[in-house]
């Protein structure tokens, strides 16, 4: 069920790659106790036992890399090469060994406590630096799988795992260690399946607020951040200010240029616009050729400033596209305002500024106080 769940999200969501990784752990991981099948049915048990031990490995390997790839962070580039070659070589030399010897299980569970020591401290980072409790979540976890394939050799030894894998198969200790270990998997599988949910649920509603052509917010994504925007603002004590921004007869550019330059100027509009305003500023693409800023902390003097500078670095856009202007309106935000009659202020002052001439805004720099 997880390998179906996770191929079905890396088909729907190619660009999260920790999910290709995930996908990769459950399927493999279903080889392992189709080989304890063959292990204890079949007339050549060293295959499937080969097999099984193969899998697992497989598995915990891409599971490590599902981790380093959803924590953002990477394992020095050696380490789990290196893991895996000492995994296999181990397990060659161990050869038909008694299986229920504290040495043959330490040996032979090696890949699984490394591979999850290393997940545990990428949660770990991952907890330190974002403090998010699914993280935490999943490094408690982990923490315990390594406990438990830790402690595995000496509770094989104490209560008996049978000396060799057919023995071990039918043990009343193999449905005990199984049980357990698979709980420790699907809480592991759960925990990392509701984290990529949640990043692409997050991907989704990125996607959905963001104007693609340039980059930044679109409509929707503008409402519902500048909502919050004003709302702890005025909790603050602060002042708000709006410019609304209209290109300055685009419509001879899509026609005399071709709409793939005009496309070239909105994105390098957006681009300009993004550098010229405040760190803490909310831009967007509201639909065509306007545009709008919202500005924390500033008021209509400090937003007109900014608005002159937005109107210079648009006519310096790169020397291949064509000249452009642009017209804006400045308002700031009054008691009883709300997003909209604030935007349709600055709006009105957008058309002012159009009408004057255009390529300024409203009201000048002179009268903006």
């Amino acid at each position: 069920m997880f390998a179906a769940t996770f191929a079905v999200l890396r088909a729907s969501y190619p660009q999260h790659r920790a999910i290709g990784w995930f996908c990769a752990t459950y399927s493999i991981g279903l080889l392992s106790p189709l080989s304890e099948l063959g292990v204890r049915f079949a007339s050549t048990p060293a295959l499937f036992n080969a097999s099984s031990y193969l899998a697992l490995v497989l598995s915990m390997l891409c599971f490590t890399h599902g981790v380093s790839a959803l924590s953002g962070r990477s394992p020095p580039r050696v380490v789990t090469p290196t893991i895996v070659v000492l995994a296999l070589v181990g397990r060659a030399m161990l050869d038909d060994g008694a299986r229920n010897t504290i040495g043959y299980g330490l040996v032979y569970q090696f890949p699984f406590y490394s591979m999850l020591l290393l997940c545990t401290a990428m949660a770990v980072a991952a907890v330190r630096e974002r403090r998010d409790p699914w993280w935490a979540a999943l490094g408690v976890v982990l923490a315990i799988s390594v406990s438990y394939f830790l402690v595995k050799p000496f509770f094989a030894a104490a209560f008996g795992s049978g000396a060799t894998m057919r023995d071990y198969a039918a043990s009343s200790y193999a449905l005990f260690s199984q049980a357990v270990g698979g709980l420790l998997t699907i809480a592991a599988a759960l925990a990392v399946l509701l984290m990529i949910v949640r990043a692409v649920l997050w991907s989704t509603r990125i996607e959905a607020e963001t104007d693609l052509l340039t980059g930044i917010a679109n409509r929707r994504g503008f409402e519902r951040h500048a909502a919050a925007l004003i709302g702890t603002a005025r909790r603050d004590g602060q002042a708000v200010s709006a410019i609304m921004l209209d290109l300055d007869h685009f419509k001879g550019i899509n026609d005399g240029f071709g709409h793939a330059t005009g496309d070239a100027v909105l994105h390098a509009v957006a681009q300009a616009l993004r550098g010229a305003v405040p760190p803490d500023a909310l831009v967007a693409r509201l639909g065509g050729e306007e545009f709008v800023a919202l500005l924390r902390g500033t008021d209509q003097h400090g937003a007109a400033l900014v608005a002159e500078a937005i109107r210079a670095a648009i006519a310096r856009l790169e020397p291949r596209l064509p000249a452009v202007t642009v017209s804006g309106g400045v308002a700031e935000l009054r008691p009883h305002d709300t997003l909209g009659t604030l935007l349709d202020r600055a709006d009105h002052q957008a058309y002012e500024a159009k009408q004057a001439g255009r390529d300024r805004i409203y009201p000048a720099l002179s009268s903006a106080t």
